[in-house]
């Protein structure tokens, strides 16, 4: 006999279930004991050797946190726009019209075949000599979000392309058109099936940003870089911009997962 919806487990289920769960526990405990460990005897090492200066760290940490703000501003506004990009762009890859297909194989293959550094440079200071000046700030912006939008849209495609051919052929013989049918059944499908690598991008992003300190924008790099050669600190400086960092992808990593977990209770 089936169980009926809603009913207690029995008692084993319940037993293994708990214990399953206190595995997992004890083994990520036992991994952030490992990190612990590792890190400390790091920093215990740089710090017997008198090879950490604390009072640098103490006076100049916050000055560089700070810019971990205009990092994280830079990240998300440019992962927006790529996401726009990346969206017109898979649907030109996608286009039976040579002329969109074209076009969008073209981006694609410029952006992912050129460095980022070097379209940074580009936008920043190639495009002034044909009368286009942006300050850093929109510079930087326009730039990763461009290089971005490059990978992304093959995401895009490959996330519709990989919504089952007959879902769409069902709407369409209910009669709903071709923009509806893109809307309403294959976009959100599609959008679920990429979460995983925009997260990935955006993570990748969050570091990508600090290129951008090359246009003398006061991010997060810029800081360390500035108050540690200024010091002849560099490496606190560095270690602390690279904390930082670290800390961001974790934290950000961590909603991401918690957003897939999210999206995919349907299947569950």
């Amino acid at each position: 006999m089936t169980a009926a919806v809603g009913a207690p487990e029995p008692p084993i289920v319940a037993r293994v279930r708990a214990a399953e769960e206190r595995s997992r526990t004890t083994f990520r405990l036992k991994v952030a004991a490992t990190w612990i460990g590792l890190i400390g005897l790091i920093l215990a090492g740089l710090w017997i050797t008198g090879n950490i200066d604390a009072a640098f760290i103490g006076e100049w940490g916050p000055f560089i946190v700070g810019g971990a703000g205009l990092t994280i501003m830079i990240s998300v506004v440019s992962i927006v726009v790529a996401t726009l990009l990346a969206l017109i762009g898979a649907f030109g890859r996608l286009s039976r019209n040579p002329y969109l297909n074209g076009l969008a194989s073209l981006y694609v293959s410029l952006a992912r075949g050129t460095p980022l550094i070097v379209q940074i440079l580009f936008v920043y200071l190639a495009l002034p000599q044909v009368g286009i000046v942006l300050p850093a700030i929109p510079a930087g912006l326009i730039a990763l979000s461009f290089n971005y939008g490059a990978y992304m849209t093959e995401i895009f495609r490959a996330g519709i392309q990989a919504v089952p051919p007959g879902q769409r052929e069902a709407a369409e013989a209910l009669g709903m058109p071709e923009r509806l049918v893109m809307r309403r059944i294959v976009l959100p499908q599609a959008i679920r099936i990429v979460i995983p690598a925009i997260g990935n991008e955006f993570v990748a992003m969050i570091k990508d940003s600090s290129l951008v300190s090359i246009l003398a924008v006061e991010e997060l790099l810029f800081r360390a870089r500035l108050v540690g050669q200024q010091n002849f600190r560099s490496l606190e400086a560095l270690v602390i911009a690279a904390a930082i960092y670290w800390i961001l992808t974790i934290l950000f990593s961590h909603f991401q997962q918690r957003l897939e977990r999210w999206m995919a209770r349907g299947d569950r």
